[in-house]
């Protein structure tokens, strides 16, 4: 197959390579930022530039980008998009991107479908980028009435060739709610979480736990700024969630009653052993 890539970040560049180090498939990319390009197609992530005569021959295309930018790029090259071609944007929110593009698709012949990557760094750009960024992470779908099983297949095979572990089925709203507690809500965490004054004098004092809840403090604030805005409903009754919970262990503290804070924290472990490992 021939499979291009619009934007060649940590995840497209994620994709580029992995897809050329382990299948046979032909790789075209694009990205605004020429270094990247150079970077690109010096390393052997991409065959090619991804430009007019190129996407006419491609059968999947990943749009690793914002989803403003999404939206955007699809709209104006939709024309250029084969008809034999599915289109997969790879972007952290659902709701909106689906309901721009699936229409686009519709009006012009293409297959599109949404999808979402689990998987990521705390670090951006190609130059971190690895071939092995996906292994055995969950690939999302938000499969609609015009997804063919056919085209269903393909993609399945094509994302687990790549290294995914598994392939979930959801929808746009689904996602959207999920992924508000699971991604979203864990980034805000992080990021009030380093705030405090003490965070700067940890030295000699910090182990694993701290590390593992600061690990995506680090984010990129004006990609993380559009996924949440895009996600605002699912995403505010998540914070207000934790703001509530977060308010019972103040209230035992402040109490000093052991009772009611043991029972909070044997409700937690519970929960989490109910959850599963990951």
């Amino acid at each position: 197959m021939t499979v291009g890539i619009v934007g060649l970040g940590l995840i497209g560049g994620s994709m580029a390579k992995s897809i050329k180090a382990r299948t046979s498939h032909t790789v075209y990319g694009i990205d605004i930022n020429s270094e990247t390009m150079l970077l690109a197609r010096l390393c052997g992530a991409i065959d090619g530039t991804l430009d007019d005569e190129k996407l006419a021959e491609c059968d999947i295309i990943l749009l690793a980008l914002l989803p403003g930018v999404a939206i955007e790029w699809t709209r104006a090259n939709a024309e250029k998009i084969p008809k034999k071609a599915t289109l997969v944007d790879l972007c952290g929110v659902k709701r909106t991107v689906c309901a721009a593009l699936a229409p686009i698709a519709m009006q012009h012949g293409f297959s599109y479908i949404g999808g979402h990557p689990m998987a990521g760094r705390e670090v951006s750009g190609f130059v971190n980028s690895r071939a092995d960024l996906f292994d055995g992470a969950s690939m999302i779908l938000t499969p609609d009435s015009r997804s063919s099983p056919t085209m269903l297949e393909t993609l399945k095979n094509f994302f687990l060739d790549i290294g995914f572990g598994h392939i979930t089925y959801t929808t746009p709203e689904e996602h959207d709610r999920i992924i508000a507690l699971t991604s979203q809500l864990a980034h805000i965490v992080s990021n009030a979480y380093v705030k405090s004054p003490e965070a700067q004098k940890r030295r000699g004092f910090s182990a694993g736990s701290f590390k593992d809840l600061t690990r995506v403090a680090r984010l990129d604030e004006d990609m993380w700024t559009e996924l949440f805005l895009a996600n605002t409903d699912n995403l505010i009754y998540q914070l207000e969630f934790l703001i509530k919970s977060l308010g019972e262990y103040l209230d035992a503290l402040r109490a000093g009653d052991a009772e009611r804070l043991r029972g909070l924290l044997r409700d937690g472990r519970l929960m989490k052993a109910s959850a599963g490992g990951d």
